[in-house]
Order: structure tokens, then sequence, then C-alpha cells
């Protein structure tokens, strides 16, 4: 079984897929790529498995030698569940590293199945549009529904607007909502969800890998800012489709499912994003409008009798995870071992 990055030969294009106790969702998101893996001459796909202890490298390295993938796949098994941006750059150092490092790399999750052209959308991009650092695909539902991928990045407005959410305050805060809604054209955006990103080599030259301190969430917004804060733009490509099941590792964005009270990781992932990137007065500022603004929602669910569908204990969570009770200290979440 083949467990180490081999660059003997050009490698135009790294897909970097990150698995988490999901090997047949693996397995079968390969599966899909293994048709489309010839479009863009110079493609290679690193599975990285961020120590899921379930026999998902038995299975999947399985799955790659018997398909016969081994030309084009890797499998690389990591001894530390660190994260996704952990994941991600352990696959990326050492390309970047080789003597023939690819021209770009593509973040894709294991719960995606691509669409026909998925890769060759998003390669031809980059092709013709030099200073465009990151593009996305249109990502689908799995009955073929889509729904909105690229999103503004969070602010202190868009934290008052997620808060209330009142319509009024929405229309007039409409310019800050995080989400999206996106159309049948290429535009730029000010992130992308790492379910299906694609990268040029020279964003990690100017910015350097993925920011390991974030476990889950908020790691590829922050990655987005640095790339604009050094001049790359970021663009939805919606030419490019692909499928996403979303929340198969975590259950936290999972759509079929009852709202779960949110791990702790989001929490500290969200601070992080604050007080590194704003500072912690305007960090505090955030914690202080939303809480305000979600006290005023909960009170108006209440009276007007709308259903909860928020994760249990929010409001608390948030509180106790705030600048207010924690400052900028920040202690990267450290998974349990099973």
């Amino acid at each position: 079984m083949n467990t180490n990055l081999s660059y003997s030969e050009p490698c135009s294009l790294l897909i970097v897929i990150i698995n988490y106790r999901t090997p047949q969702l693996t397995i079968e998101c390969l599966r899909a790529l293994a048709s489309e893996i010839h479009s863009v001459p110079g493609t290679r796909v690193a599975v990285v498995d961020n120590d899921s202890g379930d026999g998902s490298v038995e299975k999947i390295g399985a799955a790659i030698a018997t398909e016969g993938w081994e030309n084009w796949a890797t499998l690389m098994p990591s001894s530390l569940n660190g994260g996704y941006a952990y994941g991600n750059n352990f696959a990326i150092r050492p390309a970047l590293q080789s003597s023939n490092p690819p021209a770009y790399f593509w973040l894709l999750n294991s719960d995606t199945r691509i669409r026909p052209g998925a890769i060759k959308a998003l390669v031809e991009f980059l092709e013709q549009n030099l200073k465009v650092g990151i593009v996305g695909s249109s990502l689908e539902n799995p009955d073929g529904t889509c729904w909105s991928t690229a999103f503004r990045f969070p602010s202190l407005l868009s934290e008052l607007e997620g808060g209330v959410r009142l319509g009024i305050v929405s229309k007039l805060l409409s310019n800050w909502v995080v989400a999206q809604k996106m159309g049948d054209q290429p535009q730029p955006v000010d992130w992308l969800p790492g379910a299906s990103m694609m990268i040029r080599r020279e964003v990690f030259e100017s910015i350097g890998l993925m920011d390991e301190e974030y476990f889950l969430y908020y790691e590829e917004t922050d990655f987005c800012l640095q790339a604009k804060r050094a001049g790359w733009s970021c663009w939805y490509v919606p030419d490019s489709k692909v499928m996403h099941i979303a929340g198969q590792s975590t259950g936290v964005t999972a759509r079929d499912a009852a709202p779960r009270r949110l791990p702790q990781y989001v929490f500290d992932s969200r601070r992080r994003y604050f007080v590194k990137n704003h500072g912690l007065v305007y960090a505090a500022l955030t914690d202080f409008v939303w809480s305000l603004g979600f006290t005023i929602w909960r009170l108006r669910r209440v009276v007007q009798r709308k259903p909860d569908t928020d994760p249990p204990y929010l409001l608390l969570d948030t509180l106790r995870n705030s600048v207010f009770l924690k400052g900028s200290k920040y202690v990267k979440y450290e998974p349990a071992k099973n």
C-alpha cells in the first residue's frame, strides 16, 4: 500500500481528502473521482486518515489496491487527529516541499461526490484568471437541489443579524448577512466552504498553510481572509458541481437530524477567529450583540409560539465561551481518545 507522496512525475493538481471514521463515504468519493481524474493531466489524490482508529486505513487501503487506483491515489495515515487544517496540511506540506510541487490543491470532503466536469471547470477558471487565488464549486444536496455555498466574512453586524433574526433587521443588514444566495454565473465572494475549495500554490507561498490552531470550523474562513489581505480574490464557480451530504464526520451540520448541542471546538474556533483577526474589543462586541439579539429572539419565539430549531444550550454555551469569561485565551480543542 502506497503511504507516501511521490512526485517523480509532475503533479499539476493534488486533491486532498480528510477521512475521519467515514471509510465507505471516502471510498465512494474516490470512486466518483476515478472517472474524472484524467480530465486534468497530472492529477493526484491524497487521502489523509485523521487517526480514525476504526479500521478506516485498512478499508480504504484495500479499496485503493483492489480498484486499481494506486497510480493516482495515496493513503496517508496520521497518528494524530489534529483537526481539519492539520489534516490538510499533513498532505499539502510535503507536496509544497517536493521537487515538483502541484500548481493547484483541491480540498474535498469525504462526504462529496463530484459531478462530471467539476475538476476541469475549477482548474480552467484558475488558468484563465491569474489574480484569483481560491475557487469553489456549486454544492448540491443528495436530491440534486442547490444550497448556498458562498459567504461573507463574519462581522459585528452579521452577528447581530444572526442573533436577533428579525425580518426588518435582516433586510437592513442584507449586505452583511453571512450566507449569500448564489446565481448561475461565476462571482467573487469572501469565502467558500472547505467541502470543495481549490487553491493556487502561490497562495500558500504568500500566506502559509492553514492555521492548525483551529480544530474545526472557521479555518477556511480565516484562510480566505488571509488570502484576501495578501491580494488574492476568491470566486464561486457554478460550472463545477459537487454533491455534499454534510455533517457525516461530526453530525454538527447534518440536515436530516434534530439539532445537537454544539461541540466545544465550534465556540473555541469562533472566539479565535474574531480575536485573531479583529482584536479583543471587537470580539467582545460580537459576543455582546449576538447574545442580546439571541435573547430577544428566544423571548419572541416563545410569545409567537415559533418552533425551537436551535441547538440545545446555545445561549449558555456562547456566554461561557465568550471573551468576557475567557478573554483572548485559546487552548486548542483536544478530542477525547476512544
